[in-house]
C-alpha cells in the first residue's frame, strides 16, 4: 500500500503534484482556502477535507505548498497542534515546504512542527506546472538526511531530479539563485524580443533560430520566448504578481549577506510596471509588454 499523501495548497503547482501522484497511484488527500481548487482534487480522484488539520491527520506524508509566509505560519501551527494529538506524531512525520519564502520564516514553521513531532525539509521547486510534465522540475531538497530519503520515492513522482543540497535552508538557497537567473532572463528576452521587432524582423523566425541554440538558447527561453512570440501570457505559468514576493524575498538575501545584484536590480521596476499596467495575473513573459511600450508600441504600429 502507497502512503497517503497530504497537499496543503492546491494552486497552480500543488495542485499538480496533487494530479501527479494520484495517476501514479497514490492516495491523496487535499485542503485549499479556495473551494475551486478543492472541486479540482476532488474531480480528480483525490479527497479535499475541510482543514489543514484534517489532511495533517489523515496523511502519511505532507506536502506543502503556499504562497506567503503568512500562509506557512497559520498552517503550519495548525498541522503542528493537530500531530501533537495524533498517533502520528510518535512516527515523525515528514513534511515537505516545496514553497518560496524566506529561510527565517521556514526556520520558525520547522520548529513549531519539530516540537509536535514531525521533520520539516527545505524542497523548493525549480520550474513551472507544465515543466513538470516534461520531467523538467529540480526540486533542490535540504533537511535531515533520513527525513530526505523518506521523501524520495513522493519527489520522484514529479522528477528524477532530486538533489539533496544540505541542511535545512540550503534548498531555499539553491532557489534563490535559479530564481535570480530567470528574473534577469525573463527581462532579457522581452528586451531581445521588442529589438527584434523594431528592426523589424519576424518575432516567431528569432524565437525558432535561437531558443534551440545549443549556445545562447535555454528552458527559460523555450517557454516564456513563446509566450513573447504569440503575445498571450494567459494562462500564467508564473503570475506577476505571485513573482513579486520571489523578487522581494531575492532581494532581501541578497542584502543580508552585502552582496550586489546590479542586473538583478535594474529588472524590478519591469515587474514593477507590468503590476501597474494590469498585468498581475499574467505570466512574467509579459514583462516583453511593458518594454514594448517603453520602445513606443510595436503592437499598435503593426495594427
Amino acid at each position: 500500500m502507497k502512503p497517503m499523501v497530504g497537499v496543503i495548497g492546491l494552486g497552480i503547482m500543488g495542485g499538480a503534484m496533487a494530479k501527479a501522484l494520484l495517476k501514479a497511484g497514490f492516495p491523496v488527500a487535499g485542503y485549499d482556502v479556495k473551494p475551486k481548487q478543492r472541486s479540482e482534487l476532488n474531480k480528480a480522484g483525490g479527497r479535499s477535507l475541510a482543514s489543514a488539520a484534517a489532511v495533517a491527520k489523515a496523511a502519511d506524508i505532507l506536502i506543502l505548498s503556499l504562497a506567503t509566509s503568512r500562509a506557512l505560519a497559520s498552517v503550519s501551527a495548525e498541522v503542528a497542534a493537530s500531530l501533537a494529538t495524533s498517533r502520528k506524531s510518535k512516527h515523525r512525520v515528514v513534511v515537505i515546504d516545496t514553497s518560496t519564502l524566506p529561510i527565517a520564516d521556514k526556520e520558525t514553521a520547522q520548529a513549531a512542527l519539530s516540537r509536535a513531532g514531525a521533520t520539516m525539509l527545505d524542497c523548493p521547486i525549480s520550474g513551472t506546472a507544465v515543466r513538470m510534465k516534461e520531467g523538467s522540475w529540480t526540486i533542490f531538497v535540504s533537511g535531515p538526511k533520513a527525513a530526505c530519503k523518506q521523501a524520495l520515492p513522493i519527489l520522484n513522482v514529479f522528477t528524477q531530479k532530486t538533489p539533496q543540497v544540505g541542511p535545512f535552508g540550503n534548498g531555499s538557497k539553491m532557489k534563490f539563485i535559479a530564481n535570480h537567473m530567470v528574473a534577469i532572463y525573463n527581462v532579457a528576452y522581452g528586451e531581445t524580443m521588442t529589438f527584434a521587432r523594431k528592426m523589424g524582423l519576424d518575432a516567431q523566425q528569432v524565437w525558432d533560430l535561437f531558443a534551440t541554440s545549443p549556445v545562447i538558447g535555454n528552458g527559460v527561453f523555450k517557454l516564456r520566448g513563446k509566450f513573447m512570440v504569440d503575445r498571450k501570457y494567459l494562462p500564467a505559468t508564473m503570475k506577476i504578481e505571485v513573482w513579486q514576493k520571489d523578487m522581494q524575498v531575492i532581494g532581501d538575501m541578497a542584502k543580508s549577506v552585502d552582496c550586489p545584484t546590479p542586473l538583478f536590480t535594474a529588472c524590478v521596476p519591469i515587474y514593477s510596471a507590468a503590476m501597474g499596467q494590469g498585468l498581475s495575473q499574467h505570466d512574467t513573459a509579459s514583462v516583453c509588454e511593458v518594454i514594448d511600450q517603453m520602445a513606443g508600441g510595436t503592437r499598435r504600429k503593426r495594427r
